[in-house]
């Protein structure tokens, strides 16, 4: 299976959802991500995120952002945006309802009761601690309903 995160710039959640969720299912899947935004295409992950990442085990320190391509909806079998307004700039660029299907939010089958994992780049570390925590719970979730 592909799949593939989304957030805003790919700097912040995606990239941790990609790591999170690579080291769960092991290299049998591809996972990747990207932003709808193209402000930092081409460099690492924030650097708090890739604190917090490792202080779980997780490397994304190897993660290169990229701009999210309408091509992606014919290479990934699914694609998670980290919030609703993701969710719709991804879909506006669906070609059919069939790449539409692929988009979903990413807390929608977690256990935690959010709608939107929140955007930390304006917020102290707590924030990518707090994102972690949902984007853990929301993979585990992902996991569980895909039989990754």
């Amino acid at each position: 299976m592909k799949i593939l995160m989304v957030c805003l710039g790919n700097i912040c959640r995606s990239p941790l959802a990609e790591g999170i969720l690579q080291s769960k299912v092991g290299e049998q899947h591809l996972i990747d991500s990207a932003g709808t935004g193209d402000w930092h295409v081409g460099e690492q992950p924030d650097r708090r995120s890739i604190a917090v990442a490792k202080k779980y085990g997780v490397d994304i320190s190897d993660q290169r952002a990229m701009h999210f391509n309408p091509i992606f909806f014919e290479e990934f079998d699914l694609i998670f945006a980290m919030d609703k307004q993701n969710l719709l700039d991804i879909k506006q660029l669906a070609r059919t309802e069939e790449e539409k299907n692929k988009v979903k939010l990413i807390l929608e089958d977690a256990t935690n009761n959010a709608d939107n994992v929140p955007d930390p780049y304006y917020d102290g570390e707590e924030a990518f601690e707090h994102v972690y925590q949902l984007l853990d719970d929301a993979t585990n979730a992902i996991v569980e309903k895909y039989n990754l």
